[in-house]
């Protein structure tokens, strides 16, 4: 049994991470300050793990969480593009500072790796499909800059520190709790409640940008993968599915699902979102000996049926 550290565990990501964790017989700590994380999502796994609610950026409350720790798997983020435009200076400040602060205390308490959870908006927009961790990053939003600027953070307290890390550049993830009502909440949640309670759902632009969406569990193979790869020190690999879907054709495919024949409604483009979104994903398949577990298509079904369980 290892111990792990999972900030940002009661989160739709880290809480998926955790429970599986928890599954594997591991012993889990979870650090969040539940600004954007629910005690909801680790209700079932509670009794089985150490719950601590602090913030990354306090050094104290990482140092306590790390006590012990073998691996540190690093989800604690503010997310979402539109809200970093509008607060810029808090998601640089949680992303950045708070970022630093879990690397320094990981590389004091001596822990074995760090897996950081990074993001493909690094790339930006790219005419060059599929996107590839050798290509130039050219961030478009705060958020972008500020996930990107943890990356190099790992790799340089790899290099400097002698600290194990692996950023893994996750690529539009989706599934079962992730938040549909937050103001900045990612469309699939979006999409999947409107259409359940009969909602028409906005898109913004043409509908015709295109993503790789990732179903969540496949994350979760990728950071259990990370953790225990001897070979990973301050790379960045990206985590995705390797294929990539237009807005408009996942709705369609919602609405088939579902069986609804509900229309989305159509808005100007937001500043900031990349047009297309497409993972070469070989770079961990020989790193950390990732593939896919579950395909788009199995991954949606199983997401719908997670939000009408939770309706029911």
């Amino acid at each position: 049994m290892s111990r792990y550290l999972v900030t940002g565990g009661a989160g739709f990501i880290g809480s998926n991470i955790a429970e599986a964790l928890v599954k594997r017989g591991e012993d889990v700590v979870i650090l969040d300050n539940l600004s954007t994380g629910h005690e909801g999502n680790i209700a079932s796994i509670m009794g089985d793990i150490t719950f601590i609610k602090g913030d990354i950026r306090d050094a104290a409350a990482v140092r306590r969480a790390l006590s012990g720790v073998d691996y540190v798997l690093h989800e604690a983020a503010l997310a979402s593009v539109p809200r970093s435009i509008e607060d810029p200076v808090l998601v640089t400040d949680v992303n950045v500072r708070g970022t630093l602060v879990v690397l320094e205390e990981s590389r004091r308490a001596g822990v074995k790796r760090l897996v950081y959870a990074a993001s493909s908006s690094a790339y930006g927009d790219t005419e060059t499909l599929p996107k590839i961790e050798s290509m130039a990053p050219r961030p478009l939003s705060p958020y972008a800059a500020s996930k990107l600027t943890g990356e190099y953070y790992c790799a340089v307290y790899s290099s400097v520190y002698n600290l194990p890390t692996i950023s893994l550049r996750y690529f539009n993830i989706f599934g079962p709790r992730q938040d549909p009502e937050s103001q900045y909440a990612a469309v699939i949640p979006i999409f999947v409640t409107h259409l359940l309670e009969g909602k028409r759902p906005t898109i913004y632009g043409d509908g015709e940008q295109s993503r790789d969406f990732t179903f969540v569990d496949n994350v979760v193979k990728a950071n259990v993968l990370a953790s225990r790869c001897e070979k990973a020190r301050g790379q960045t690999v990206n985590i995705a599915c390797g294929a990539h879907y237009t807005l408009n054709e996942v709705f369609a495919e919602m609405q088939r699902i579902i069986g609804s024949s509900i229309s989305p409604e159509y808005a100007a483009s937001r500043p900031g979102d990349v047009k297309h979104s497409h993972a070469d994903i070989s770079a961990a398949g020989s790193l950390v000996g990732y593939s896919v577990e579950v395909p788009f298509d199995e991954g949606l079904r199983r997401t719908i049926r997670w939000y009408r369980e939770v309706r029911a």
